[in-house]
């Protein structure tokens, strides 16, 4: 434990990465501890909010809810707890540290408050029954704050001095397009996940879409993923790229692969709960791993001393050329 209170309060560079390691690792579990409140059909396990029954916080006894749907979705909330607290952690640590940075510190803080706004959503997707638009909201919300926390992984890994690309500039928006036909792949299986049988709760509306096609809108860009992979990892042995980018790379399209083979054996087995799980945490890892390729095309090198400097503009926290 004083070990932890060290690492928050007197945090050192190495301290720093694994405390923003953390924050990625507690973002990609919720998300899949989310997926199984859905596939057990526990959605309205707690049917109202923030109390899990009408007068209690916690679980209580009701002939309308199982208790262990019950108990698993007030276990997804008491998640929501540890994932704050560690965003909290994080941020403290990133404004204890010395020399402060600006930038770790603003990724920071979108941990703690990107979770306080994961729970007003959450809340709301409880009070509409299982709405599949505010359920697709509410998963959408935790890769965007997983992209902050991986965000704030890598740099805590590098130097806060301007960003110097390492490949052709080709190669640089090649490894940026990614990003968002990823989170266009994300989006489609919200949309599949909403069609489909696990809608969290067997009385929850679903999306009006035929499952075929959104399917296989999904399975399309499943594809184009993995081609601009390909031509990305392609192009970066061409040109002889720094290794730890092609390790990126390749890392980035096995995950994919993987990914495609759960995909294709759910989809084929009647899309059996537990492979669903499954996926969510592979959409996580494709996610975590398209946004590492996206930094690695540029290194940052120490900047100069913090106190002879100016105040820094705020910087986009996408790869810079």
């Amino acid at each position: 434990m004083t070990g932890l209170i060290d690492a928050v309060w007197r945090p050192t560079a190495a301290s720093m990465r694994w405390l923003a390691l953390a924050g990625v690792a507690g973002n990609a579990l919720i998300m899949s501890t989310g997926a199984a409140v859905r596939v057990s059909g526990s959605g309205l396990g707690c049917p109202t909010w923030p109390k899990c029954t009408g007068d209690s916080l916690v679980p209580t006894h009701s002939s309308e809810h199982a208790a262990v749907n019950m108990a698993i979705e007030f276990g997804n909330r008491l998640l929501t707890f540890l994932v704050l607290a560690v965003g909290v952690a994080v941020f403290v640590a990133a404004w204890r540290l010395r020399p402060r940075r600006r930038d770790l510190l603003r990724l920071a803080a979108i941990q703690p408050l990107s979770v306080v706004a994961q729970a007003i959503v959450g809340g709301i997707v409880v009070l509409t029954d299982l709405d599949p638009a505010a359920v697709s909201a509410h998963f959408l919300l935790s890769p965007a704050l997983l992209a902050a926390a991986t965000a704030l992984w890598v740099r805590a890994s590098e130097g806060d001095g301007p960003p110097h690309r390492l490949v052709r500039a080709e190669l640089v928006w090649l490894a940026r397009a990614l990003v968002p036909v990823v989170f266009a792949l994300l989006i489609a299986g919200t949309v599949v996940t909403g069609t489909g049988p696990h809608a969290g709760d067997a009385t929850s509306p679903r999306f009006g879409f035929r499952i075929e096609q959104v399917a296989q809108l999904h399975a399309d860009l499943v594809w184009a993923t993995v081609g601009l992979t390909f031509a990305l990892l392609l192009g970066l042995r061409l040109t002889n790229a720094p290794g730890r980018l092609q390790r990126r790379a390749l890392e980035l399209l096995a995950i994919e692969l993987a990914q495609g083979v759960i995909g294709y054996v759910q989809y084929f087995t009647g899309v059996p709960g537990p492979l669903v799980v499954l996926h969510v945490l592979g959409s996580a890892l494709v996610w975590i791993a398209t946004l590492r390729v996206a930094f690695a095309v540029r290194e940052r090198a120490a900047g100069p001393d913090p106190a002879s400097r100016p105040a820094a503009p705020v910087a986009d926290q996408l790869p810079s050329r």
